[in-house]
């Protein structure tokens, strides 16, 4: 050893505090975790990867910060802390990057200490431990709720549930057990969302159709004169007109008014 009585640092040293805090997070007794069957799902996909993604790289667009994962890029507090200022106009007096686990807690720490005086949540599903670790579910919670708090006109996917698996931890052993999280609320556009996503290209074709006729019922000639319809809008016609009778039972007639064309001869 150099005579400069300067102490070579523990190259170990950041390896024992990590081992530290998990051992105290996993005795802390309570841990949740996504069912693989929900990650799957496409509205949560949607919600992670386009929506909040997308917000947060279009906030921080003028400082040419790209985040490509909401699970690992938040957990040192950097993108948080910049949110924050962009959104709160809050700059804390912290280092830019934290290399350290103690150092990005420290930055976590103050960071969402002021979020929270913000976001007002009555029951926080978010902590300093669980971002850090890189828990998915309390990283979507606290984006969701910095969305809706300070760009309410952002569309978040509606209805987002997750299936998640509860572990505790006690003396007595671990017990565990399925509950249903809510991540975003129910707009009640469920059904304009089915309706949108219908794939079946016949139904498609039969609801074209039948818009097209009724938009038509009750429209005026405007060449008095004309007598004799084309050959496609009466093939047209009766294609609705069989449509209909196959869902109502009965033959309809539908007249277009000023004109003598009908469903049915």
């Amino acid at each position: 050893m150099d005579g400069g009585g300067a102490m070579e640092a523990d190259p170990f040293h950041n390896a024992k505090e990590d081992e530290h805090m998990d051992a105290q997070t996993f005795k802390a007794g309570k841990m949740k975790m996504i069912q693989p069957d929900s990650l799957k799902d496409p509205k949560l996909d949607k919600l992670k990867e386009q929506v909040l993604l997308g917000w947060i790289n279009e906030s921080l667009k003028a400082e040419h910060i790209v985040v490509q994962s909401v699970e690992e890029d938040l957990y040192d507090g950097l993108v948080l802390h910049h949110l924050l200022a962009r959104f709160a106009g809050v700059h804390l007096t912290l280092e830019e990057m934290a290399l350290t686990a103690s150092a990005q807690i420290r930055k976590l720490e103050a960071v969402l200490e002021e979020l929270d005086k913000r976001l007002e949540q009555q029951d926080t599903k978010w902590e300093v431990s669980l971002i850090h670790k890189k828990d998915l579910l309390a990283t979507l919670h606290l984006l969701v709720a910095m969305v809706t708090r300070f760009q309410p006109e952002v569309e978040l996917p509606s209805n987002v549930k997750v299936q998640v698996v509860v572990l505790e931890v006690s003396r007595t052993g671990i017990q565990s057990d399925v509950q249903t999280e809510v991540l975003t609320e129910d707009r009640g556009d469920n059904a304009q969302e089915v309706s949108d996503t219908t794939d079946d290209p016949m139904e498609q074709l039969m609801e074209m159709e039948v818009k097209q006729t009724m938009a038509g019922v009750g429209l005026q000639v405007s060449d008095l004169d004309q007598q004799v319809w084309d050959l496609d809008q009466q093939v047209h016609s009766w294609k609705v007109s069989s449509f209909l009778f196959r869902t109502s039972g009965s033959p309809p007639t539908v007249m277009n008014t000023g004109s003598t064309m009908s469903a049915w001869p």
